[in-house]
Formats: C-alpha cells, sequence, structure tokens
C-alpha cells in the first residue's frame, strides 16, 4: 500500500546521519517512497576545519564538496540504486524556514527526522520541523534498532479529527500485522470534591466515561474489538504520561494527528502532541497530516 511518494530527509552531517540512512532504508518499501531529497541546510556551508583536516583534497565550493560527501554516506549504506534521489546543500540565516520552503517546492509527502539520544545535538530543527512542517512526519531515534513497528500507540481523544489519524494506524497495523494500542489520557477536574466523591472515585467515573466514548468511537472503524488504555494524569506533564505509557505498553512507534481543529489549523500540532514530541527522543514517531488540507495555511505562513 502506497502512503508517501516523496520523501525529504534532514542531515547534519554529524554520527546520526549514517544512523538516519540506515533506518531510512527499512521503511522505504513500506511506505511507497518513489523519490527521495536528502537535505542539509545550515547558516554556513563553510566547511568545517576538522573536515578539512581529514579530506585536504577538497577544493570545490563547500555546497558541492557537502553534497559528495552525503552521496558517500548513501553508496557506503548501499542506499537503493534504483530510487530517485537528490541531494542539496542550502544556506540561509533561518534553517528552520529554509527547510520547510524546500519542503513545499519539493512537494514533499513526508519528512523524515532524526532525534538524538547520546549525541550531541539540541534537536530544535527536528522539534521545529515536527511542529510546521506542511506533511507527515517520521522521526526516528539514535538507538532504536532499525526496524519496522510491531507495536503501534495511538493517543486518542476520540475528536472528529482523530478518526482520521485512527483509520490511518488501522491500515499500517494491518499491513504490518502490528498490534494498534489506542491510548487516551484523562485528568480529574477541578472541584470534584462538592460532588462528595473522592479523587479516587472520580478519577474511576472519569475512566469509565473515557472507555464508553471510545467504544463508540471505534465502532465506526475496522477493528470495534480493540480496547483503549486509559492513563490518568495527575498533576504532571502531558508528554511524559504519554511517553511513560508507552514505554509500560512496550510500544515501538507512536502515531500522532495534527491539531485538526480546522483546516487552517491541521498544519500545527495540539498542545499534548507538541509536548510529547519535546520529550520523546527513545520511540520513533509518526506524525500524519492529511497534506492537502495544510498547504493553504503553509503558503499564508510564508507572507506574514
Amino acid at each position: 500500500m502506497k502512503y508517501f511518494s516523496k520523501a525529504m530527509i534532514g542531515l547534519d552531517l554529524t554520527e546520526m546521519d549514517d544512523i538516519l540512512i540506515e533506518k531510512t532504508i527499512v521503511f522505504l518499501k513500506f511506505l511507497g517512497i518513489d523519490k527521495c531529497y536528502f537535505v542539509h541546510v545550515a547558516k554556513d556551508l563553510a566547511i568545517p576545519q576538522e573536515i578539512l583536516d581529514n579530506y585536504p583534497d577538497l577544493l570545490a565550493p563547500g555546497d558541492e564538496s557537502l553534497e559528495a560527501m552525503i552521496k558517500d554516506k548513501l553508496t557506503h549504506h548501499q542506499f537503493p540504486e534504483n530510487m530517485e534521489m537528490e541531494v542539496f546543500c542550502e544556506e540561509g540565516d533561518h534553517p528552520l524556514d529554509t527547510f520547510l520552503r524546500w519542503a513545499k517546492i519539493k512537494d514533499v509527502d513526508l519528512i523524515i527526522m532524526g532525534r538524538k539520544e547520546t549525541l550531541d545535538g539540541s534537536g530544535s530543527l527536528a522539534k521545529g520541523i515536527a511542529k510546521k512542517a506542511p506533511c507527515s512526519i517520521l522521526m526516528l531515534q539514535e538507538k532504536r534498532a532499525p526496524g519496522l513497528p510491531k507495536k503501534i500507540m495511538i493517543p486518542t481523544d476520540f475528536s472528529e479529527h482523530n478518526h482520521m489519524i485512527y483509520s490511518f494506524g488501522e491500515r499500517i497495523s494491518d499491513e504490518l500485522h502490528a498490534e494498534l494500542l489506542p491510548v487516551h489520557m484523562y485528568t480529574v477536574p477541578h472541584g470534584y470534591s462538592k460532588t462528595g466523591k473522592s479523587f479516587e472515585e472520580f478519577a474511576e467515573i472519569m475512566k469509565e466515561n473515557a472507555k464508553k466514548d471510545f467504544q463508540k468511537f471505534v465502532s465506526r472503524h475496522n477493528h470495534p474489538e480493540l480496547e483503549c488504555h486509559c492513563v490518568l494524569n495527575d498533576n504532571q506533564g502531558d508528554g511524559k504520561v504519554l511517553l511513560d505509557e508507552a514505554n509500560e505498553l512496550g510500544v515501538d512507534m507512536i502515531l500522532l494527528g495534527s491539531r485538526g481543529k480546522s483546516k487552517s489549523a491541521a498544519i500545527l500540532l495540539g498542545s499534548v502532541a507538541e509536548k510529547l514530541v519535546m520529550v520523546n527522543n527513545v520511540l520513533p514517531m509518526l506524525i500524519f497530516k492529511k497534506k492537502g488540507e495544510t498547504m493553504g495555511f503553509f503558503d499564508a505562513l510564508f507572507r506574514i
């Protein structure tokens, strides 16, 4: 089944590139990717001195030399020769804006980025892209061994937009024969004590209500037999609660969606999803965005 035709892979010319290339190769066939753009964006494309020390024969301009280095990496990792590819390095004062502009110019369906766990780097570019990209994003983590997912967690809020993400998750899990694990995070509202119930009693009421809402939600899908894992957030960070639950369930991928309150907002992540992106550098994460709904708003961003 074809999900994404054109993918843009962000590289930073560090050890993470080798890890990301290896992991990307695993996903190519499954995701239906026909063309890959390998992109490095920096404020200054001057070749670092340590690279010049290791490659003293480099005489070409910075962008051409760096592109040649990336192509060597792809050859070294035996990136499929039948895959249509382009490699380019761009310079810009605002790397995030430059990267997103190229995503629009190339009309890509998927952006693939690496997330570091122990390697140096803040991950700010990857986080910014996850928040603002006009298409779906696959974030592949440093330490996780390459492989397709067998247990997929999908945070579920029972909203109308969530149906699209859930349907996408079902398609993935069916094709991979992977287990789909819906997770709903709930809280106990302030003022619960005025009802005469204890915190624990009202938490149980909220949990049972969430289970009923999920049954209504899932009845519209192909796997109504699935149960939702309901997790209580008792004044903790939303992202941490979901990541802890993912680790508890032993999942190997998280599937998220964009905000979806309106077509114009579908490009941006909701606050809970954004917080999960901020804290998760250990589990692969696919952020699904319906591309056609986001491009108009994306155009508007660059006219501001």
